[in-house]
C-alpha cells in the first residue's frame, strides 16, 4: 500500500525515492538556518515541529499525531486512544541526565505519534535534547544499524542496551554540520532509504 501524499505519487519505491531527496533537504536547512536554536527540547510540540518541517511537502499528516493503530512485527505502539495522554505524559519525563533523556526517548518511540517518519524525527529531536541539557550530540555514524535496531526493540523491555550503544557515540562537536549531514545520513540508512547522500543534494 503506497501511503496518500501530496505528490500524487501512486509507487512506493518512486515515494520512497521522493520521499528521502525532500526531507534530506529539509534535514538540512534545519541545521543550516539554526531552526531549532529557539525550540524547547524535550517536548512533543518541538518533535511535531521537526516532522512537519520534514515531510510537510510530502504528506499533509505532517506533524500531526496519528489517527490509526500501528505495530512493527509483534510489538503495538501505543493505541490511538491513550496516544495524546501519552505525550502528555513524556513531555513532563525528566531529561537532566543522558539516562533519563534516553528513556524519554524510549517512551516517544513507544508512543509513536506519527503515521511516518518517526524515527528519523526522533533522532534529530533527542540529539536536540542532548544538545541543549548536556552540550552533546550522537554521532550516529559509531552507531551500527543491527545493534541500534535491535536494542531499539528491546528497549521498552530492557533500555541499558540502548543506553550503552548511544552513550559510547556521544561527542562534544555539536556545531559540527558535517557531522550533522553523516548523521542524517545513517539515520536514514537505519530505515533503508540509501539512494542520496545528504552533501549531494
Amino acid at each position: 500500500m503506497v501511503l496518500e501524499n501530496k505528490l500524487g505519487i501512486g509507487n512506493s519505491l518512486e515515494l520512497a525515492e521522493a520521499e528521502e531527496k525532500l526531507s534530506k533537504l529539509r534535514a538540512k536547512q534545519l541545521f543550516e538556518k539554526q531552526l531549532l536554536e529557539d525550540k524547547p527540547a524535550g517536548i512533543f510540540e518541538t518533535l511535531a515541529y521537526i516532522h512537519d518541517f520534514l515531510f510537510e511537502e510530502i504528506y499533509d499528516f505532517a506533524g500531526k499525531v496519528r489517527t490509526v493503530n500501528m505495530a512493527k512485527g509483534a510489538f503495538r505502539f501505543a493505541p490511538v486512544m491513550y496516544l495524546q495522554v501519552s505525550l502528555e505524559n513524556i513531555d513532563k519525563m525528566p531529561q537532566d541526565s543522558f539516562d533519563a533523556i534516553v528513556e524519554k526517548y524510549v517512551e516517544m518511540n513507544v508512543a509513536h505519534p506519527f503515521r511516518e517518519g518517526n524515527g528519523r524525527s526522533m533522532r534529530i529531536w533527542l540529539d536536540h535534547i542532548l544538545s541543549k541539557e548536556l552540550g552533546q550530540v550522537v554521532d550516529w555514524s559509531k552507531v551500527d544499524k543491527e545493534d541500534y535496531l535491535l536494542a531499539m526493540e528491546r528497549s521498552p523491555i530492557r533500555d541499558i542496551e540502548i543506553k550503552h550503544i548511544l552513550n559510547k557515540a556521544l561527542t562534544s562537536d555539536i556545531t559540527n554540520l558535517e557531522l550533522y549531514m553523516k548523521g542524517i545520513d545513517y539515520s536514514y540508512y537505519y530505515e533503508g532509504y540509501t539512494l542520496y547522500k545528504i552533501e549531494e543534494l
